[in-house]
């Protein structure tokens, strides 16, 4: 075999081929996974935001039994204010 070989230059290229081919598909798969890494990272960051916000919100929420509490002193203080009004 020579290296003037129809076979071994048709050989040759195809090799050539796939490479450029290879090269493409990895470059993309590289912009694929850039972009997957920046979406990671600006979900990590809207977590982060929403999980403070929800800090805040549970840190300046009324809990239940006090507003039960209020309420039903409201409505004695009610019944009384009538009660004795009549």
């Amino acid at each position: 075999m020579t290296t003037t070989d129809p076979e071994h230059l048709a050989a040759v290229e195809e090799f050539a081929e796939l490479r450029r081919c290879l090269d493409v598909g990895l470059a993309r798969i590289d912009g694929q996974l850039a972009l997957l890494a920046q979406r990671h990272g600006q979900i990590d960051r809207d977590l982060t935001d929403l999980a403070s916000r929800v800090a805040a919100l549970e840190h300046t929420r009324w809990p239940v039994p006090a507003v039960s509490v209020l309420t039903a002193v409201g409505a004695l203080t009610v019944a009384v204010w009538q009660a004795l009004g009549r």
